[in-house]
This record gives C-alpha cells, sequence and structure tokens, in this order.
C-alpha cells in the first residue's frame, strides 16, 4: 500500500518546487512473538512466558514504553531484569532526535538476545500506521501512534490459541496520554524511578533499589517540588510585600536547611530561615530568590543537627527523601526566627563547580552524581560514559537545569582538573572554588607594559623629587619580591626628624580604562598561597619596575612628614618622588641591626629611629582605643626540590612587624584625611563597622568564668580590659583572649565617601582610614594614589574617579575579591596542614579549649596554629553521657570530667585520608579523658587581622 503526500515549496531565486513524498505500508510486518501463530516470524523474540516479577502484574505481560520512558528510565530499561520489552519505530526515531547518548543505549540493548527487547516498525505497518489530522500537534501524532500500536498488538496477540493470560502494558510519564490509553482500553501505567524496600518492590530484582514503579493511583505522580512562580508575579508580590527578594545561603552543615538574606530590612538587613527540601525549592548557593514568609505560628528555630546528604550511590531516592524532611528539622524551642518558603528564582548565580564524581553501582549505567568541593552544592547528576576515568580525579561540571520531579540539579561534565591529591590540582581547585583570577594575562593585557629596557627618563625627573639621597631602606618578609613600601628617617637641622613612606608608584604604569588596568580593578587583589602568588599585575610590574628593590632607581609615591621627638606630626607633605633603596630587608635583619649596639650605620640608626617613634605611635594608638588583637597564624617551611611542607611552625612577630605597621598605619590616615578634604563625595575609604554588643557574648562569659571582667561598651574600654586580663602562671591565656575577641570583630570593608556617612574604623580607633600603601598588591591602593595625585596636581583627573556610584560599585568588587582571597589563603594553609601531617603518623600534642558546645569542644594546638570542632562519639554505640552549662559555658562528659573554654588538654593527631575530597585530622584525647574517640573536620575558618 501506497501513502503519497504532495506539497510545492518556494526556491531561493522564487521559483516553484513541487515535492511528493512517498510511505509504502506492509502487512507482512511480524509482531515478534512466539506466541503468534498468524505470523511467518522464524525467529522471534518476544518469549511465551513472558514474566517479569511484579506485585501489580501478576500475569504474563509484553512492555511498550513512551518516548520519556525511554528518555528518562534507561538505567531501568538496561537491567537485566527487564525482558520482553516492545519498542516501537516512533519512539526509536524521537530518541535518536532527542538524545543521542540514549538512543545508543536502547540500542545496544535491544541487540542484547537475553533481554528479548524487539523493534516493531508501527510505520510502515498498514493497521498501525496513523497520518497527523489537522491542527494535531506532532507530539500528540505520536502519542496516538503509540496507543495504536498498543491496541494492535493487544487485539493481535489475544487471536494467537496459546495466548492465555499474555497482555500488553503501555508505559508512560504522561497523565493524559495513560487517560486516553484508558479509554482505548489498553492496560497503561504510569512510570517513575524510585527507590524502594525489597520488600515492596513492584518489581523484584532491579539493581541497588532502583526499581521501576508502575504506578496506577499510588502516587498520583507527584512532583518533588512546587513550580516557581513567573518574574512578573514575582516582582507583584515584592512590591505588595507578598514576597521578600534576598540571597540564598546554603547550610554546609545541614543540606536540608538553608537561610535568605533579605537585603534592606533593616540597617544590616535579615534572614529568613528555610527548612525542608521542598521550602528550599531547588535554589543553589548565592541565588537570588523571591521568598514567602509563613505566619508567625509556623516559625521554628534552626537545627542543631549536622547532616550530610548520603545518597551518593541513590540517585533516586526523591519522593521519599523530600517527604521526610520537616519531621527531621522542625524542632520546638524559644529562638524563632521568620521562616518561609522559596517561590520563585529572580537570578540564577551558578558557576562552573568543582569536585569529585561518584560511580553509579549499576553496570554500565552513564548516570552518576558529581559531590561538589564546596558544601554549600547540592550534588548533581551528570550523564557520561568516561566514569571510570574520572573517578579518583577532580573535574569541573556546571549546571543545566533542575527539573521539578528531579531530586538533584542535572549538569554536564566541563573538564578534568587532574588526580585529586595531587598538588597542582588541589591549587587549581581551590582557586577556582574561590573565583580567584587565576588565568594568564592576555596579550592585549600585557601590550601596555613598558617596553623594555626601562629606564626613569628626564621628563620624569622634571616632575618628581629627587629623594634618591636618602638613607632609604625596606623591610618585608623573607623572599618578598613584591616590595610595595620603603621608609627612611633622618634628623633635620631643626632638632626634628624627618620620616617618609614611600610606596611604589604604580599608577604611572597602569593608566585609567586600558586593557591592564581594567585586568587588575577585576582581579581586585594578589592572592598568596602557600608557595604560590597569583599577581594582580604582571610580573614585570609586581616584581621588577614597581618593586622597590634595593640599589637601583624606582619611582615612588612619598608621604614624608616632619616629626618631633614625641611623634607628633608638625608637617605632612605628598609628592611623587625618585628615591634609590639602600637595603631590602627582612624583619629579622632588620631586628638584628637594632639590638645590634656595635652597628651605627646610616641605616641602622634610621631604624632605630622609625623604631622609637612606632613605639610612641602605637601607645598613642593603644590610649585611644586601638585593639590589639590575636591571630594565630602559620609559616611552613618547604622541601627545596619537592616543595612539599617539612616544619610548620607559628609567625614570631618581633618589633620591626611593629614598626612598619605602624608607619603604614599613619601613612593611610594622613592620605585619607588629604583625599577626603579635597573629594568630599568620591574618596575611597576603609571602615570597621563596630560589631553589636551580642557578639561579644561568648568572650564575656570567658573571662568572668576566671573572674575576670570585659567591658565592651567601647572599643577603648574592651582595648583596656584585654590589657588588663593577665592570670598568673598562665602566660598564654591573654592570648586566647585577644583570639577570641578577633573572632567577634566585623569585616572591615571598602566604600565610597559620598555613598555613606559612618566612616570610622573600629579596631584602630581612627575617624578616617583608607589603603594607600600596597598598590602593587592591591586595586584599591591604586585608586587611592590617583585620587591623591590629582590632589596634589601631580596628575589628571577622569570621569569614572569622580563618579560616586561607580565607586561604589568597584568598592563591591574590591570587597568580594578580598574575602575571597582570604577564604582561598586559609585553604592553601588547610590543604598544606594535611600534607604536612600525611606521613607523620599518630602525633601527641597540647592544645588549649578555644569554644566549649553541646555536644562538642574546639581545640586550639598553639604550636601549629590549628584548631577545630572535636565532637564526642563512640562508634557503633551511643554517645556518651554529655552535661552542657551555657552559662559557664562547659561541657561535663560521663560525671568524670568537665570541660571549660582555655582548659589544657592533650590530644593524639593522625591524618585521615579515606574520604579524598575532604580530608580529616582526627584526634583522641589523651589528658584528662582517654578513649573517647573525637573526630577534628577541616581546620576552622580564622577571622582576618584587623587592618593593615
Amino acid at each position: 500500500m501506497l501513502k503519497s503526500k504532495t506539497f510545492v515549496k518556494k526556491t531561493r531565486s522564487g521559483g516553484v518546487l513541487k515535492i511528493v513524498r512517498e510511505h509504502y505500508l506492509r502487512d507482512d510486518i511480524w509482531c515478534g512473538s512466539e506466541v503468534c501463530t498468524e505470523c511467518k516470524d522464524d525467529s522471534p523474540v518476544l518469549q511465551r512466558d513472558a514474566f517479569i516479577q511484579s506485585r501489580l502484574c501478576t500475569y504474563p505481560h509484553y512492555l511498550i514504553p513512551d518516548t520519556n520512558v525511554v528518555l528518562h528510565q534507561i538505567d531501568i530499561l538496561e537491567d537485566p531484569v527487564m525482558r520482553n520489552v516492545v519498542i516501537l519505530q516512533t519512539v526509536l526515531q524521537e530518541v535518536r532526535h532527542r538524545s543521542a547518548p540514549v538512543y545508543k543505549r536502547i540500542k545496544d540493548a535491544i541487540h542484547e538476545k537475553e533481554k528479548h527487547f524487539y523493534t516493531f516498525t508501527n510505520e510502515h505497518h498498514r493497521e498501525t500506521f496513523v497520518e497527523r489530522e489537522q491542527g494535531e500537534s506532532a507530539n500528540d501524532r505520536n502519542d496516538r501512534a503509540i496507543r495504536v500500536a498498543a491496541l494492535w498488538y493487544n487485539q493481535h496477540l489475544r487471536k494467537a490459541p496459546c495466548a492465555g493470560e499474555l497482555r500488553v502494558v503501555l508505559l508512560t510519564n504522561d497523565q493524559a496520554n495513560k487517560e486516553k490509553a484508558t479509554e482505548d482500553g489498553l492496560l497503561a501505567y504510569r512510570c517513575t524511578a524510585r527507590r524502594f524496600p525489597s520488600a515492596q518492590s513492584p518489581w523484584q530484582g532491579v539493581n541497588h533499589g532502583r526499581q521501576i514503579s508502575l504506578l496506577n493511583e499510588i502516587t498520583g505522580g507527584r512532583v518533588l517540588f512546587p513550580e516557581h512562580l513567573p518574574l512578573s508575579r514575582i516582582q507583584t508580590g515584592i512590591k505588595n510585600g507578598t514576597f521578600l527578594q534576598g540571597t540564598f545561603r546554603a547550610n554546609r552543615d545541614n543540606y536540608l536547611e538553608a537561610t535568605v538574606f533579605v537585603h534592606g530590612e533593616g540597617e544590616d538587613g535579615t534572614e529568613v530561615l528555610l527548612q525542608g527540601l521542598q521550602n528550599l525549592n531547588r535554589a543553589v548557593h548565592q541565588d537570588i530568590v523571591a521568598v514567602e514568609l509563613f505566619p508567625r505560628e509556623r516559625w521554628a528555630a534552626p537545627s542543631a543537627a549536622v547532616l550530610e546528604d548520603d545518597h551518593a550511590n541513590d540517585e533516586d531516592a526523591e519522593e521519599e527523601e523530600a517527604e521526610k524532611v520537616p519531621c527531621v528539622v522542625r524542632k520546638k524551642t524559644s529562638m524563632l526566627k521568620p521562616t518561609g518558603r522559596v517561590v520563585g528564582i529572580i537570578k540564577r548565580n551558578w558557576r562552573p563547580f568543582c569536585g569529585m564524581l561518584t560511580q553509579s553501582q549499576i553496570k554500565e549505567a552513564t548516570r552518576h552524581l558529581f559531590t561538589p568541593a564546596d558544601r554549600h552544592i547540592p550534588r548533581i547528576r551528570i550523564e557520561t560514559r568516561q566514569a571510570s576515568a574520572l573517578v579518583g580525579h577532580r573535574i569541573i561540571v556546571a549546571i543545566d537545569g533542575w527539573p521539578r520531579n528531579s531530586r538533584y540539579p542535572n549538569g554536564h561534565f566541563v573538564r578534568n582538573l587532574g588526580g585529586a591529591g595531587d598538588k597542582e590540582t588541589e591549587t587549581e581547585v581551590l582557586l577556582l572554588e574561590h573565583d580567584v583570577p587565576h588565568q594568564p594575562f592576555s596579550k592585549a593585557v600585557l601590550s601596555f607594559l613598558p617596553r623594555m629596557p626601562w629606564a626613569i627618563t628626564e621628563e620624569d625627573l622634571k616632575v618628581r623629587a629627587d629623594l634618591r639621597h636618602l638613607c632609604v631602606c625596606s623591610v618585608d618578609p623573607p623572599g618578598c619580591t613584591d616590595i610595595d613600601d620603603a621608609l627612611h628617617c633622618r634628623e633635620l637641622d631643626n632638632g626634628n626628624l624627618e620620616v617618609g613612606v614611600h610606596i611604589a608608584d604604580v599608577s604611572h604604569f597602569i593608566r585609567p580604562g586600558n586593557a591592564l588596568d581594567q585586568e587588575a580593578a577585576n582581579r581586585g587583589t594578589t592572592v598568596y598561597l602557600c608557595g604560590k602568588r597569583i599577581d594582580m599585575v604582571p610580573e614585570l610590574l609586581s616584581s621588577d619596575l614597581c618593586s622597590l628593590r634595593s640599589n637601583v632607581d624606582r619611582l615612588a609615591f612619598s608621604c614624608v612628614w616632619e616629626m618631633n621627638r614625641n611623634a607628633e606630626i608638625i608637617r605632612t607633605h605628598f609628592t611623587k618622588s625618585v628615591i634609590n633603596s639602600k637595603a631590602s630587608l627582612t624583619y629579622a635583619e632588620a631586628q638584628m641591626r637594632i639590638d645590634d649596639a656595635t652597628m651605627n650605620d646610616d641605616i641602622t640608626n634610621s631604624l632605630r629611629g622609625l623604631n622609637a617613634l612606632a613605639k610612641i605611635l602605637k601607645g598613642r594608638r593603644i590610649e585611644k582605643g586601638a585593639l590589639t588583637l590575636s591571630s594565630p597564624e602559620v609559616r611552613f617551611h618547604m622541601d627545596s626540590e619537592t616543595h612539599d611542607p617539612i616544619d610548620l611552625q607559628t609567625k614570631e612577630l618581633k618589633d620591626t612587624n611593629s614598626m612598619v605597621e605602624e608607619f603604614m598605619l599613619l601613612a593611610n590616615i594622613s592620605v585619607a584625611q588629604k583625599i577626603y578634604e579635597e573629594f568630599s563625595e568620591c574618596a575611597l575609604l576603609r571602615k570597621h563597622p563596630a560589631p553589636p554588643l551580642s557578639n561579644y557574648d561568648i568572650l564575656v562569659k570567658a573571662a568572668k568564668s576566671r573572674d575576670l571582667e570585659i567591658h565592651t561598651d567601647s572599643a577603648k574600654a574592651l582595648a583596656d580590659s584585654l590589657n588588663a586580663a593577665v592570670l598568673g602562671g598562665f602566660p598564654y591565656f591573654n592570648t586566647l583572649l585577644r583570639i577570641l575577641a578577633t573572632r567577634c570583630m566585623m569585616q572591615a570593608i571598602y566604600f565610597c565617601s559620598g555613598m555613606d556617612s559612618d566612616f570610622r574604623h573600629y579596631g584602630l580607633a581612627s575617624p578616617i582610614y583608607t589603603h594607600f600603601t600596597s598598590p602593587i598588591r592591591r586595586y584599591s591602593d591604586i585608586i587611592v594614589h590617583r585620587l591623591l595625585a590629582v590632589a596634589i596636581n601631580a596628575d589628571g583627573t577622569y570621569p569614572d574617579l569622580m563618579d560616586k556610584h561607580k565607586q561604589s560599585t568597584l568598592c563591591n568588587n574590591l570587597n568580594y575579591r578580598h574575602k575571597m582571597a582570604q577564604y582561598a589563603q586559609r585553604a592553601s594553609v588547610a590543604f598544606h596542614t594535611q600534607l604536612f601531617f600525611k606521613n607523620k603518623g599518630i602525633l601527641n600534642e597540647e592544645g588549649f579549649i578555644l569554644f566549649v558546645r553541646k555536644n562538642a569542644i574546639i581545640i586550639l594546638i598553639a604550636k601549629f596554629g590549628l584548631e577545630g570542632t572535636v565532637f564526642f562519639k563512640n562508634k557503633g554505640k551511643p554517645g556518651p553521657k554529655l552535661s552542657f552549662d551555657s552559662e559557664g559555658p562547659s561541657l561535663t562528659v560521663e560525671d568524670q570530667h568537665t570541660f571549660h573554654m582555655f582548659d589544657k588538654v592533650k590530644v593524639t593527631v593522625t591524618l585521615d585520608a579515606s574520604n579524598i575530597q575532604h580530608q580529616k585530622i582526627r584526634m583522641a584525647l589523651v589528658e584528662p579523658i582517654a578513649g573517647v574517640s573525637v573526630a577534628w573536620p577541616e581546620p576552622a575558618a580564622k577571622k582576618p587581622k584587623l587592618d593593615r
């Protein structure tokens, strides 16, 4: 039988082309079943005894899946249990066009003889071919073709004398298709992938609980998540106050809980608590979302539980997981917070994520779960046939979408970074995860570098102060090549002292708006990792032309004061200059010169003068209320060949560290005053907000437990209290108290003077402050240099420099880059700490309890500057009896010993590398309680130093 379709088509040249399409139909296409006597098929595929162990279909049956079942449940169709399946030509053609990988997999399944999959060419069978009706969509036509073919099979097989109870079952994901099939008299079930206990499986034997469920009216085809509202409804809801807009922040310790920071609600914004997967509603960390607040009677308290998503090898435990959530996290406490749910996504902030692949345990499966390194991010389901090659490697995956019926978002593999644990790979991961720009500088950027050889010209000398005769020197950490600053001190004829801070004139080489300037503005800061530096500007500038190395002429921006012997400023002068540093010293070398009474050269005398003035300046700052805080910092000693850490120790600070810091602070304050006087609306400044008094609660309790009192009314009161908090026989107590005080502080931030009214720097007790002294490694300082240059008529201005809105936008980026750089540095320290402990075996160390929790203590090992949360637990047994006193705070374990803050303990320390992605340092208490097993995860994030 011949079907033909004729139509005309207009060609490019304007002609008309007649096209005739012929479609041949036959009546000798066999059904492929052994029970059929009508079809003359010598090699039938479908078995006579077609039994699959099913609780819904206890009779023999053949399965006919529609297109969506094949596309989305291919893993189940590939399982050895699944046999006697009819794959229609309509379905095969649709799958071929929509997914080449799935098409190949279903073809492979058809070719496996033991599975008894049969391809029926229904599009060329006279009784099953259907033509598309007028107004009918292609999808609806194909659904109808599948139903017609299934109905034909049912009627055809009933004619067979030995068919018995053999039935044909249509599997579909489409509710409308199922209803139409039922109306036609077909046996049809909806099909989803779901996890079942072995005793409840509709079909027994499918691997690892991933079983096909023929869902008739059992589940009603429920989806896992509510539908996101359209943007128009969200915007209307935000305007009338029905919804709130904010930033979604996932909880890294509890995957069933998150918060949404709502901007503009009060002075610092407010947080809305979200609990349960359905209320999180497919939002990902840092997404901008719309939330609906629950009535006050439905408000909840944050859960104290630590919950990890443990379905690494169970991709489809979806509805079960979504349904169990609310009863897990809801707790009745007095600390209720505004609680709500996500109703829509305003802006996705997805990025490529680093992590590792967890290979599916189903043989030859191509769908696997990816676990991101960032615990804020949910697992991502990807499809790849390279799983066996990617296991044990760090890879990058991007999210494509998150359907309502999927427990996890879907994504795709981007690239392989290398083997997990490899130093280069792990460094790449931490840079990518913390969004640190680290790609090589482009040709466009490098094109704006000075041509070499470069030298200071006569024109430069005409417009600059020539200070090459001064005894200038730099003092920096060992191995420093990007030397930003240098100092000098000399006696004047009138008996006063001249003190100069000379800063590399980076702005001379980086002109506004060019590619080099744009790249530096984007990077924002140089990132210092253990053994590696990610420069903000190309190395030609950072380590050569801008670096104030000794015995070479360099361009500088100088801040020069005339002071009396009491460090009181008489006059301040700013100038572009040319200097020639006489020495590049380390802190230790400078300290040795100051302490060696036999040395009396110009450099040493200059250092002694600076050191004497610095002590006076520091004392004066402390009198005004400046805080002297503490944060444990470590220094690694690297192997010269392998570059692995061979020793780890806390940094020792000398008087020369404080000396340099004091003059950098003074220069920053002097410059801040100058640029604000000249440009009150567009000065780039830096402030440190005062923390809320509630931040100090733990500090006050810690001091009170030792019969000491801490006053937090002002920075001055706090500083005086810390200075007086000394315990005899416990010299480290004051340091511990200052470490704790550091944790109470807020983060210092950049801002534009025209966009804010509170300029005060709380930690430094200064009414105004900025960053001027490190332009090689901070872009903020380059902007400040440009402002200062305009203020003293040393350079011209440009529109963006005077635009407070653009300055504010720039500050936002600088704050973000600065924060990410700090996180990356801490991650690098954590990784190198793990490398250090890798081959150390079991170490016995002393530590101090820094915090006490309800079920844990946080220990600081001062020797290594390391700390971590230690949870009490007994493996395989109920945990020890714990009694927590929040007033102390104190924790009593098994009625044997009570732990207080700052108690000394002894522990054994070893590295647990069983989880390659998240290695842990394991500890066990030796004294005062032995035999209680505790786990120490990654070193806790440390608060940064206040400012420098």
